[in-house]
């Protein structure tokens, strides 16, 4: 199938690992012109080096953060100017802290906002314009499954993700006359830091070891096993791609089967 993302100009948040950078990298296989985003230039400039080692096809890369308006709008500015325009969106972030109700101040509930709602607004409000002025493009955000299904012991999470899922299917209305598709996808056991380090917290708790854990968690996986991020990335590049003329509002578990809701 072809995806219709050739020389497409793609910007993809939290793409110096993990679940970013492995969408950062489909896209690039695909042919499209990539900018990814991070705090740290160390990890960005490996990032491009692999994935222009393994696609032939090398992206740019902007240090920043997002929950800073400054380096969000200059990061939009940038891809725009390097790219010559802007049809995709794909923005993701890292988790908030974990912790149930009585762990959290005002501060850390804040902090949350700004990074898991907050940041996507900003990067959704300084692409538009620019989504319209080539007459139309994509948007994914990535969440969690907690959006179906409440996750233990990550409040924080749970609440500004699901949040999301209205922010997605309200702009899904909002845009589709624009020709702008807008959907929500949420991860679940994808095999990157974020996953290792829950399974540790909460191997702790239980008693037992990583390994065991890890065990406990496949085996509630129809498919048995953790997903790789370029799993989940072949969905979310799909989802952004011109060959996805239809499908918008919707909010996609991409999780082996794990969750449980119809």
């Amino acid at each position: 199938m072809n995806l219709h993302l050739q020389d497409k100009a793609v910007l993809v948040f939290a793409s110096s690992g993990g679940i970013g950078r492995g969408v950062a990298t489909e896209f690039a296989r695909e042919g499209a012109k990539v900018m990814l985003f991070a705090r740290s230039e160390e990890k960005l400039a490996a990032t491009a080096e692999a994935i222009a080692a393994e696609t032939g096809n090398r992206p740019l890369y902007t240090v920043g953060d997002l929950t800073d308006a400054a380096s969000v709008q200059g990061v939009i500015d940038r891809t725009v100017a390097e790219f010559g325009g802007l049809w995709a969106l794909f923005n993701n972030t890292g988790g908030p802290p974990a912790g149930g109700f009585d762990a959290f101040d005002d501060a850390a509930w804040q902090s949350a906002f700004e990074l898991t709602v907050l940041g996507y607004v900003r990067a959704i409000r300084a692409a538009l314009p620019h989504l319209r002025a080539g007459g139309g493009g994509r948007i994914v955000n990535n969440t969690s499954v907690s959006t179906k299904q409440a996750i233990d012991g990550l409040l924080l999470s749970n609440v500004f993700r699901t949040g999301l899922v209205g922010l997605g299917k309200s702009l899904a209305r909002e845009l589709g006359r624009d020709g702008i598709l807008v959907n929500t996808v949420g991860a679940g056991r994808i095999d990157t830091d974020r996953i290792t380090a829950l399974d540790s917290m909460w191997a702790g708790k239980s008693g037992i070891s990583l390994e065991e854990q890890r065990a406990k968690s496949q085996a509630s996986i129809p498919l048995g096993k953790y997903g790789e991020p370029a799993d989940f990335a072949r969905a979310v590049v799909w989802l952004c791609s011109g060959a996805n003329g239809y499908v918008t509002g919707q909010n996609l578990l991409i999780d082996g089967g794990m969750t449980e809701v119809y």
